[in-house]
Order: C-alpha cells, then sequence, then structure tokens
C-alpha cells in the first residue's frame, strides 16, 4: 500500500463484503462495511455490491485490464456474484485488452461462457504475474535458448 501511495498509484481495497458464518450455501449471510469489523466466528466470502459497483465504475475506461484471483468463494453459488460481476465488466470492455490468469479465475470465465469474450485467458496465474514483473521463466528461457532471436 505505500508503494503505490508513494508511486501515487490508487489502489482499490473492498468496502464492503459478503460475510458468512460457514464455509457453505446453507450458510446465514450478512453484508457489512470492511470499517466495522468481521465479527468473531464469520469470515469473508465475497466483495460487496458498493465494492462491484466501484470496482466496475473504475473498469469502465480501462484499456488493459489484467485479473489473477477470483472476487470471492465463487465456487459456492450463493457467493459467486462478486466475480461474476467482475467477469462480466470485463467481457464487456469491448475495446479493452482483457488477460485473465490463474486457474480459478480461468475457471470462473469459464463457468460463466465468458471465456471467449477475454483478450488472453491463462491457467498460469502466477507465471503471468512473474512475466509482467520482468522475470525469466523456465519455459521461455528455453525456448529462447533454442531459438535465438525469434
Amino acid at each position: 500500500m505505500s508503494s503505490a501511495a508513494a508511486k501515487k498509484v490508487e489502489l482499490l481495497l473492498p468496502t464492503d463484503v459478503i460475510i458468512a458464518d460457514k464455509f457453505d450455501n446453507d450458510a446465514e449471510v450478512r453484508t457489512i462495511d470492511v470499517k466495522d469489523g468481521v465479527p468473531s466466528g464469520w469470515r469473508i466470502m465475497d466483495i460487496g455490491p458498493k465494492t462491484v459497483e466501484a470496482y466496475e465504475k473504475a473498469l469502465a475506461d480501462c484499456k488493459t485490464v489484467i485479473w489473477n484471483g477470483p472476487m470471492g468463494v465463487f465456487e459456492l453459488s450463493k457467493f459467486a456474484g462478486g466475480t461474476g460481476a467482475i467477469a462480466k465488466t470485463l467481457a464487456g470492455l469491448k475495446s479493452a485488452t482483457t488477460i485473465v490468469g490463474g486457474g480459478e479465475s480461468v475457471a470462473a470465465v469459464e463457468q460463466l461462457g465468458l471465456a471467449d469474450e477475454i483478450s488472453h485467458v491463462s491457467t498460469g496465474g502466477g507465471a503471468t504475474l512473474e512475466f509482467l514483473e520482468g522475470k525469466e521463466l523456465p519455459g521461455v528461457e528455453v525456448i529462447h535458448k533454442k531459438a535465438p532471436g525469434k
């Protein structure tokens, strides 16, 4: 957070979340403001509606979006709303390059039938992030050694 502030990069964190008393579709569910804290025995399961709205607004004018990691426990239908909303938003960004990296994020966009609406889908989420950091990836390094200059 301090690095983002030093570089004058806006860092959007959830302002509200969906919490549950257990890790189950049958759980009791509440939406709370993050500033109020999570009650003992409860867990965060998804981003809340105010956060979804803020993220959608922030994404609207983006030209490139890289998404790694679902917004919540999308595998449980009760907590798939945030991930679904963000996936649909990315799929609707027709003038942007959208990249989804990571097995769970890819599973979410595929489950929603949106993978074909994303510019690039990669199951290698960690490798995608490392590549963007400028790190040498072992597979890419081998290709460069075998076919220099290509």
